[in-house]
């Protein structure tokens, strides 16, 4: 068996051998016929491992009739910048153009990306890095600026199954394996061609030792036990994907949509804890007055997973989503609270209201202290006309309840308390002027 890995040898060498991405490379689209018609650019490929980023670039550089220097930011300093930059500019004395491929570019700290700059400025090469983080985040604006971003996407099942047959003919492997059983590997690669192609090869390698009967979806299951597949990275685009998505399913009223993506999250490895952490969130953000268990539940969810563990915590934690799924929803707690912190950083400091200090000393109660607060439980729980925010901003409101839940029953009350303190108020005024009409 040869020693490089059957994924190195499915290499593709030219357009019509590449799978996937037709997004880009279809017939008429700019890459393809930059490709084909021999425009070099500086680019950056984002996409997932195994969407085909390095050998995209050394095909562009194959049509393009160019010599490839390739770095990887995971082993090169400023040294190998240095070096490569030398040697581009012998091949650009030669008439030669070259493509500086950087694999997992977005590894390179800000001077290593700056140290690119002046050389994709004056043509010195051009310049092809490859990610799988989001570059907006990872990459200077600089150097963004000087380069197109093309985004690749995780190949289809589909596709990948195209890719396994192909290997399994080069190989002279069709009857190692079931249809069955490539249909599988092709679903479980999560859009990978080269984890595909690395679990064929290990199949293949299995089946060549026991010999036997052709694999089948059984054995596939049995050789693979334990491998990761599915795409998670902790912190990075997939992981804030997929909890925006939970999200705004629970916001949405999607209990299915909200279990699906809870349960891609846990398959994938994700720390149930923080999923926990976010529930909560989404408790008082999208749900907030208008179910207030649902907070409650949120929290116990937490604790169970806290306290047990799985499995009994992520049933827990799955209970919670599907509540705050199908709770009423109201976001008034929280588009008041933002307005209110935005008045408490933007407005003057106005002064608490003398009726509303506390007097605990003598001076403290000369000075007026709290001697015209009204204690609300004396006037049957509510002071109807008292003033409890500073008089510049005395008619600011920041709750407003929807008409949502138990919400609908706040709001209510709230018109009712606000229609004593406008009769409260038209009291105040007639008696005040038959005060000055006695005077």
């Amino acid at each position: 068996m040869s020693t490089v890995p059957l994924a190195a040898r499915m290499r593709p060498g030219s357009l019509d051998e590449y799978t996937g991405q037709e997004h880009l490379l279809s017939p008429g689209k700019p890459l393809r016929q930059a490709i084909e018609q021999g425009r070099l650019h500086s680019m950056i490929f984002w996409g997932p491992p195994g969407t085909g980023k390095t050998t995209l670039a050394h095909i562009l550089a194959k049509h393009c009739h160019a010599h490839v220097i390739s770095l990887s930011a995971v082993m090169s300093g400023i040294k190998d910048i240095r070096a490569a930059v030398e040697e581009a500019k012998s091949q650009q004395q030669q008439g030669v153009p070259t493509l500086l491929f950087v694999d997992e570019v977005h590894r390179f700290n800000k001077s290593q990306q700056d140290a690119f700059l002046p050389h994709i400025e004056d043509g010195t090469f051009y310049f092809v890095g490859a990610t799988t983080e989001n570059p907006a985040f990872e990459l200077n604006n600089a150097l963004l600026s000087r380069v197109r971003v093309y985004v690749l996407k995780p190949l289809s099942a589909e596709a990948i199954e195209h890719l396994l047959q192909r290997a399994l003919v080069m190989e002279q492997a069709q009857s190692a394996m079931t249809a069955d059983a490539v249909q599988a590997l092709a679903m479980l690669a999560d859009g990978d061609a080269r984890r595909a192609l690395n679990w064929l090869e290990l199949c293949l390698a299995y089946h060549a030792a026991e010999g036997g009967q052709a694999l089948d979806r059984d054995a596939i299951a049995s050789i693979l036990e334990g491998a990761q597949t599915r795409r998670f990275d902790k912190q990075g685009d997939v992981f804030y994907e997929q909890i925006s998505a939970l999200h705004k399913s629970v916001r949405g009223t999607a209990p299915d949509a909200a279990l699906y993506w809870l349960a891609r999250m846990l398959e994938a490895g994700c720390d149930p804890l923080y999923i926990a952490r976010r529930v909560v969130r989404m408790a008082s953000e999208d749900i907030g007055n208008a179910d207030p268990r649902a907070l409650a539940l949120a929290l116990n969810a937490w604790d169970v997973q806290e306290r047990l563990g799985s499995p009994e915590g992520e049933l827990a934690i799955a209970q919670a989503v599907t509540y705050l799924a199908c709770a009423p929803k109201s976001n008034a707690v929280y588009t008041a609270f933002g307005q209110a912190m935005a008045d408490a950083r933007q407005l003057p400091d106005y002064e608490v209201p003398v009726h509303l200090r506390n007097a605990p000393t003598k001076l403290h109660k000369e000075l007026g202290y709290g001697q015209e607060y009204r204690y609300a439980h004396d006037e049957g729980g509510y002071a109807a006309g008292e003033r409890y925010l500073p008089e510049a901003i005395q008619h600011q409101r920041y709750y407003h309840p929807q008409q949502s839940g138990l919400e609908i029953r706040i709001a209510e009350k709230l018109e009712r308390l606000r229609a004593q303190d406008q009769a409260s108020q038209q009291q105040r005024y007639v008696s005040k002027a038959q005060r000055e009409d006695k005077t």
